[in-house]
């Protein structure tokens, strides 16, 4: 099964109830930037409106905002033409994936930096097969700003992930864009249920303004 175009929807943020106490703390934090790779935002019907729109600008902000606070940012990215032996099953559901370099490239948008890691993405979960949760680990960081695609898909496993290994997370819904606004709402109200935080890009700026 290849992606098909994801119809243009907006998600209009509305505050989840807060199931854990944590506060966002910048010397704690680390801001993942999920799958924003030209392969996955060009399906989007019109990237210029709606969610997708929301979602770029908002993450460029929490982006600009991170590194003016000290917080780590990690990219995550699939790499182009997969051995099959490394993409295994995930060819069953979703076929080959990305066969261009230029696929691959994150969105000139949210373009990293040489100070920023970029970590090769292998399964839903950005901690699959990766040094993420060591890099975290070693930086001491406990807490994850997660932004990007698909938010009931990738996003949605990596905050799962997380916090089954203790790591605090604070899943930013209108920094998040999916294949559709019902299962944007299904990966925010999963995750504000089970295993974090959904917050808004306003109110992660906010946290980290008061503590400049």
């Amino acid at each position: 099964m290849s992606l098909k175009t994801i119809p243009t929807y907006t998600y209009r943020y509305t505050p989840y109830e807060k199931r854990a106490t944590w506060e966002l703390n910048p010397h704690q934090a680390a801001l993942l930037v999920h799958d924003m790779q030209n392969y996955f935002i060009s399906i989007f019907e019109d990237e210029n409106k709606g969610q997708i729109q929301q979602a770029i600008h908002n993450t460029s902000a929490l982006i600009n905002a991170a590194r003016d606070s000290g917080i780590p940012v990690y990219y995550t990215a699939q790499p182009p033409r997969q051995h099959p032996d490394d993409r295994a099953l995930l060819t069953d559901i979703w076929g080959e994936g990305l066969q261009e370099d230029a696929d691959a490239e994150i969105i000139p948008a949210l373009a990293p930096t040489q100070q920023d890691t970029v970590l090769t993405k292998w399964r839903y979960s950005a901690f699959a097969k990766s040094t993420f949760e060591e890099d975290l680990k070693l930086s001491g960081r406990n807490q994850l700003i997660i932004t990007g695609v698909y938010a009931h898909i990738g996003c949605m496993t990596t905050a799962l992930d997380a916090f089954m290994r203790d790591i605090q997370v604070f899943f930013t819904a209108d920094a998040l864009a999916d294949f559709s606004q019902k299962e944007h709402e299904l990966a925010c109200d999963y995750v504000a249920q089970r295993c974090g935080i959904v917050t808004s890009t306003q109110d992660i700026l906010t946290a980290l303004s008061r503590q400049d």
